[in-house]
């Protein structure tokens, strides 16, 4: 069985208020970290960015707002068009602000990945090697 599910999505990076521009989203979940979906947001082979996300949150997220921390994610319907959007905040700015980056993806497509994602690993059936986990924490890793 195939422990490990990748997908890539075409998603819309919001700059300013309203312009948008395309960049892929390379969404990968490994049943070795059952929690996390990691995405990595790249344009013209350039990394952008690189976040760990809860697999269970972005389900959640799907339906309902969620987060208050430096991720929030809340679905957006547009008539037609079901979007997820996801909002990063980074480091501060120099004015006390800080740094942020909106994404918009289709919704079903990613609603498509997390369940694939459910098939190699069911909700309520994510295990954790606590050693692992343990030896992990105490090399720095």
């Amino acid at each position: 069985m195939n422990t490990i599910v990748h997908k890539t999505l075409v998603v819309q990076l919001q700059a300013g208020a309203t312009d948008r521009f395309p960049v892929l989203a390379h969404l990968s979940y490994d049943a070795a970290d059952p929690f996390a979906v990691t995405v990595v947001f790249s344009h013209d082979g350039r990394v952008l960015a690189r976040w760990r996300l809860d697999r269970e949150m972005l389900t959640a997220a799907l339906a309902r707002p969620v987060g208050v921390g430096d991720v929030r994610m809340r679905p957006v319907s547009t008539g037609v068009w079901e979007e997820l959007r996801l909002e990063f905040l980074g480091d501060a700015r120099p004015d006390g602000g800080r740094q942020c980056a909106v994404v918009f993806a289709w919704a079903p497509a990613l609603a498509t990945f997390l369940r694939e994602t459910r098939e190699v690993v069911a909700p309520g059936r994510e295990e954790i090697r606590i050693d692992d986990f343990l030896q992990d924490v105490f090399a720095g890793g």
